[in-house]
């Protein structure tokens, strides 16, 4: 079996976080029982390219399960867990190419490696599958039957393909299911973002002054959390309505170059381009933080920053110490890569068990129904979204009440007025 990780020999480790992580997730556990005995994706070759946690080796575990061929690559160079490598290789037999700090030609030679196994599904986390099969492996493009991406950057880029007539197949975005964004990018994302800062900085937050970029799903998620631990947030937005929500939800709004002489701690999370730039960097005190919680490394505009800086030191681990002119200091968390996977281990396994059920159960629905499908961007069905929300509150032994008849019919008629 072909494959390239760090050290075999870490695998007991990995393997033992894996099964603490399948512990916490209910729902996928149930799936792969089901799929144990039905093997509904046998002879499936799936690529795919995800943040490699312990998480996803129990998304790799199932659809294995189930009948998939399963090649996995990181999705991110800071994002592996090499212990958790090593035992899927060695334990589960599944091909795994990713090593933590691996550079851009490693990264993207390991997604080569998974394109060149003759994957028929792509399972995306920023689309770099989509997007590297599209423009230098188009000849393999038949092969593939479908394909699911779960992130937000991802379905921004998948969209424009779309709008464009360039989609190669159809795709189902996981990143749109009420059982992902609304657990996952919220809660999933604000914690271990505040986990990664955290555990890179040892920063106490309660009365830090503290600034999220973007009131997305991610952003309030972060906010939140921030807030609950006593930091003052204030948010920047370029969208009138996040910024109304943002204000309504008890947090201060500003420019991001008003708010940064005070900042103490930024976080971006727009998927966006040099969000954080030349002017920021100017305004910034004296040993401001910054960090990025979106999927690329593009929102802090850090070819400026090297260029700006006088100095630079690795002050810790995963903290970049930039000296600019006049001795003013800036620190970069994580050389602005994903604080949470890169400083931390990422979502916790209880959210990422709803997001790993819609990306299982979204590759039997496209198996099944390839055929009908165009080269388009599909939401996830509503039966299962509601039935992996269903199945969660049944983990949880929590019950909800039901419609009564003369309810349902309410509900359905316009005759019975007030």
């Amino acid at each position: 079996m072909d494959y390239d990780i760090k050290d075999i020999s870490l695998a007991g480790e990995g393997k033992s976080k894996i099964q603490w992580a399948e512990e916490r997730m209910p729902v996928l556990k149930l799936i792969k029982e089901r799929f144990q005995k039905q093997k509904p994706l046998k002879g499936l070759k799936v690529g795919a390219c995800l943040h490699v946690t312990s998480e996803t080796a129990n998304l790799m575990i199932t659809l294995k399960e189930g009948g998939v061929l399963p090649y996995l690559c990181a999705s991110n160079p800071l994002s592996t867990q090499d212990d958790v490598a090593a035992s899927l290789v060695k334990d589960y037999e599944i091909p795994v190419f990713a090593i933590k700090g691996e550079n851009r030609d490693s990264y993207y030679r390991h997604i080569q490696k998974v394109i060149s196994s003759g994957i028929q599904y792509t399972m995306d986390d920023g689309a770099d599958l989509v997007s590297t099969l599209s423009s230098s492996h188009r000849e393999l493009l038949p092969n593939i039957i479908g394909g699911s991406e779960e992130t937000t950057t991802g379905i921004v880029r998948m969209r424009a393909m779309e709008k464009d007539g360039k989609l190669p197949y159809p795709l189902i975005s996981v990143n749109d299911a009420n059982t992902k964004y609304l657990f996952d990018n919220r809660y999933g994302t604000g914690q271990s973002t505040i986990d990664g800062i955290l555990r890179a900085t040892n920063r106490l937050l309660a009365g830090s002054n503290f600034i999220v970029c973007g009131y997305g799903w991610c952003g309030r998620g972060i906010a939140i959390r921030a807030k609950g631990m006593g930091a003052k947030v204030t948010v920047t937005e370029v969208s009138p309505l996040k910024a109304l929500e943002a204000i309504m939800d008890g947090f201060e709004v500003k420019t991001l170059i008003e708010a940064c002489p005070s900042a103490d701690i930024i976080v971006t999370a727009t998927g966006d381009i040099h969000v954080v730039r030349e002017e920021h960097f100017m305004k910034l005190k004296d040993r401001a933080i910054i960090s990025n919680s979106g999927h690329f490394n593009v929102e802090i505009d850090i070819d400026t920053l090297e260029k700006i800086s006088k100095g630079k030191r690795k002050i810790r681990d995963f903290i970049d110490e930039y000296i600019l002119e006049g001795g003013k200091k800036i620190h970069l968390l994580a050389e602005g890569r994903l604080v949470n996977l890169a400083c931390a281990e990422g979502h916790p396994s209880e959210v990422m068990d709803m997001s790993f059920a819609n990306q299982a159960l979204s590759c039997e629905y496209i198996k099944n129904k390839a055929k009908t499908l165009k080269n388009k961007v599909y939401n996830v069905p509503a039966e299962i979204d509601e039935e992996i929300a269903r199945l969660k509150l049944e983990s949880m032994d929590t019950s909800i009440d039901v419609l009564t008849p003369e309810q349902k019919k309410y509900l359905a008629s316009w005759e019975m007025g007030t």
